[in-house]
């Protein structure tokens, strides 16, 4: 087997997608600015539940704190992803991104669940409040909410680490409007049971978003297939390249958000011509967003047997192969 020419291979990897470090540059920032504002607003609400004698501020206060620590940790986390790879870490620190989403998910998973907790006992048990400033401190809090999914709203869908701050804050939006909707119909009707009930209503939107955030954080750590990238239509298009005779050993997984990497085994008659066919198949991989690529070019007869797919053979072998002796 022959191994691709190194200047060929940094060619082949310099002229692909752009990554998303340009899209990771001002997150940082972002996140240091809603944290900011996190915080300040949640010691205004923990005091402003202190004088109406209001549990749900108080409550939503510690929701905030945890939402700070998620920040936090976000914010540190994107500070880390931008150092530079090293010999022991050649791809930086980039999959930090995708294991503060993973914890950022999980804490909301817990926050959602321990509110509906909370919200049944207040059903039994209903806690009077000072309905008027509960009403003030809620609208207040909405407003520093909206400010803050309005700062990560460009940021949020590139990045799951971003995207998990985002639901955090998304969670406390909601949790305002429940609690102005709250207010009202305790100022209005005196019915306090209204404040619990809609807490588990948002809760429940709020445990949709978590699960997902963590279901794709396990996905990317499991180096699954990206969900938007069909494996078998990556096979096909390399197949299609003139020259190629058979794919094996395709492996395509996230290494971050943004960032899909790509290694595989290509047959083909003869190597004196393996530039023009990497640029080909770059071209086609390019097409499925497939931003960094480690190609092995083998001549005919290395390969054979079950691990091989040749281009009669378009739609066979769609899962996972090994081949042995074969090594990332």
């Amino acid at each position: 087997m022959t191994e691709i020419d190194p200047s060929v291979a940094g060619s082949m990897e310099g002229k692909s997608s752009p990554t998303p470090e340009s899209a990771r540059a001002g997150v940082p920032r972002k996140l240091l600015i809603v944290l900011v504002l996190t915080l300040v607003f949640m010691v205004v609400e923990a005091v402003g539940g202190w004088l109406s004698g209001s549990l749900a501020l108080i409550a939503d206060a510690g929701h905030m704190l945890t939402d700070a620590g998620a920040l936090g940790l976000s914010l540190v986390t994107a500070t880390l992803a931008r150092r530079p790879a090293t010999p022991s870490r050649t791809f930086g620190y980039l999959r930090l991104e995708i294991l503060a989403a993973l914890v950022n998910g999980a804490v909301l998973l817990v926050v959602a669940g321990w509110v509906v907790v909370e919200a049944m006992q207040r059903l039994r048990a209903p806690v009077a409040v000072e309905a008027d400033l509960f009403l003030v401190i809620a609208s207040i809090g909405l407003v520093v909410n909206l400010a803050g999914l309005w700062i990560l709203h460009g940021a949020h869908h590139g990045s799951l680490n971003v995207r998990g701050a985002y639901l955090h804050i998304v969670g406390d939006a909601l949790g305002s409007v429940g609690a102005i909707a709250a207010a009202l119909v305790i100022r209005y009707t005196g019915w306090l049971p209204a404040d619990p009930i809609i807490s588990i209503l948002l809760s429940l939107l709020i445990l949709v978003g978590a699960w997902r955030l963590v279901r794709e954080s396990v996905e990317v750590l499991l180096e699954a297939v990206p969900a938007h990238v069909d494996l078998a239509a990556v096979r096909s298009g390399m197949l299609a390249v003139a020259g190629v005779q058979a794919v094996h050993d395709l492996h395509v997984w996230t290494v971050t958000s943004g960032m899909v990497a790509m290694s595989g085994h290509v047959v083909v008659p003869e190597l004196a011509r393996h530039p023009e066919t990497l640029a080909r198949l770059q071209d086609r991989l390019r097409e499925h967003g497939i931003a960094h690529a480690t190609i092995q070019l083998e001549v005919e007869g290395d390969c054979a047997g079950e691990n091989c797919f040749p281009v009669a053979d378009l739609h066979a072998g769609h899962g996972h192969h090994h081949h042995p002796g074969h090594t990332h």
